[in-house]
């Protein structure tokens, strides 16, 4: 049975993987935030003409759910490797953006009137 990876891992992986090839010097924030935007772009192109509904199905037809699926990872590959090189742990991130977000927002009739 193969063991469920987790984010450390992952990122070990990859930074293996890239000073493998002798590719650190160019895993820049700069360059790493680029090449993110540039994945992200490319997950939103296989959806840039599908009506919101043939959206929702995208994952019924093989060929463009294995596009989908590698484009998710290339776009968590790059943020993990940003992460990495800026010493953010995205996890933590995540969860404190999800308290403001919470605070900012909170749920009708929830918020202190006075």
């Amino acid at each position: 049975m193969t063991e469920q990876p987790d984010l450390p891992r992952l990122q070990r992986r990859l930074a293996e993987f890239a000073a493998a090839r002798n590719w650190q010097p160019y895993h820049t924030p700069k360059n790493l935030a680029a090449a993110l935007s540039v994945e992200a772009s490319e997950l939103v192109e296989i959806f840039q003409w599908l009506t919101p509904e043939e959206s929702t199905r995208v994952m019924d037809d093989p060929g463009t759910a294995h596009r989908v699926t590698d484009e998710v990872a290339d776009v968590l590959a790059y943020l993990l490797q940003f992460c990495e090189v800026l010493g953010i742990d995205p996890l933590a991130a995540l969860s404190a953006k999800i308290d403001r977000n919470e605070r900012r927002f909170p749920l009708p009739g929830s918020a202190d009137p006075g």
